[in-house]
């Protein structure tokens, strides 16, 4: 591996630990993911709690609740705190927008979260982060885990030519290419925005790759087949560097909270035909800006 890509990654995992006073932090891997444990989500968290969480949050990017019993509204209080819930689903009567089934069974042909990606790309403003909450996994086996990818390492490790090359430019995110060819309802407004491939993390100013293969279709600043073979590499190294990922094995009563603006998931769909349930909340995001 180049020297300046083990700098990058050097620079990460050597950070000193963070101790907390309230919450127990146990990382996943050196630079993404952790389990937090002595929290009852099902109860309001103390401003101190709170507070702990957040930066475990910033620190950490993927947050794993175990053991968790929760109500739509539990899951809605929680994600409440780090801000006004961003839609997830499409109106209908009776429904909840705020709240978004996430199952999969032996009737299904596809599966939410299948692929790199971030949730919503193509909004202007994509969610701040997302909370799944997942009650029921495969009777058999241990399949359905969740990958998680960090964004900001994505970026660090590029050549410095490369990010020379990519700093200032814009992409075009459209969410019509994550219907895959199929014909949305009427009622879906379907978004189409453009935005920084190298943004900054709102909170912690950090530069981080924002650039995904379900909703981007091209690079401005290219010719389209000179932005197909940039798009296509960056999503190779994402998909393909294992330094930048952490795995999420799912129990029942399992809450994992990722940060949608520097994180990217991948869920693997090695399960059929066995079930997989849970239920999705977001928080409203800001734009993303260079």
């Amino acid at each position: 591996m180049e020297q300046f890509a083990l700098d990058a990654i050097a620079r990460i995992t050597t950070e000193p630990p963070e101790s907390y006073d309230t919450i127990a932090v146990e990382p996943l891997t050196p630079v993404i993911g952790a389990e937090v444990s002595g929290l009852d989500l099902a109860k309001e968290l103390t401003d101190n709690q709170f507070a702990e969480v957040k930066r475990a949050f910033l620190r950490h990017h993927v947050l794993v609740f175990r053991g968790q019993e929760l109500t739509d509204e539990d899951h809605k209080r929680f994600a409440g705190r780090f801000g006004a819930l961003h839609p997830v689903s499409l109106p209908a009567e009776g429904s909840d927008p705020h709240v978004l089934e996430i199952s999969a069974d032996k009737e299904s042909r596809a599966v939410a979260g299948h692929g790199w990606h971030a949730d919503g790309t193509a909004d202007l403003r994509p969610s701040l982060g997302s909370m799944l909450y997942v009650t029921r996994t495969p009777e058999v086996g241990s399949g359905g885990d969740t990958m998680f990818a960090d964004m900001h390492l994505a970026y660090e490790m590029l050549s410095p030519a490369m990010k020379e090359l990519l700093d200032g430019m814009t992409a075009v995110h459209d969410g019509l290419l994550a219907w895959q060819g199929q014909t949305p309802p009427p009622e879906y407004d379907v978004p189409k925005n453009v935005h920084p491939v190298v943004a900054r993390h709102p909170e912690t100013g950090r530069r981080l790759l924002f650039v995904n293969n379900v909703y981007v279709s091209h690079i401005e600043q290219l010719s389209r087949r000179e932005s197909r073979a940039v798009i296509d590499m960056l999503c190779d190294h994402i998909a393909g560097n294992a330094l930048l990922h952490c795995r999420v094995r799912w129990t029942p009563g399992t809450l994992v909270f990722w940060d949608n603006r520097c994180v990217q998931h991948h869920a693997i769909w090695d399960y059929f035909p066995h079930t997989r349930y849970g239920r999705r909340v977001a928080v409203q995001g800001h734009r993303p800006t260079a």
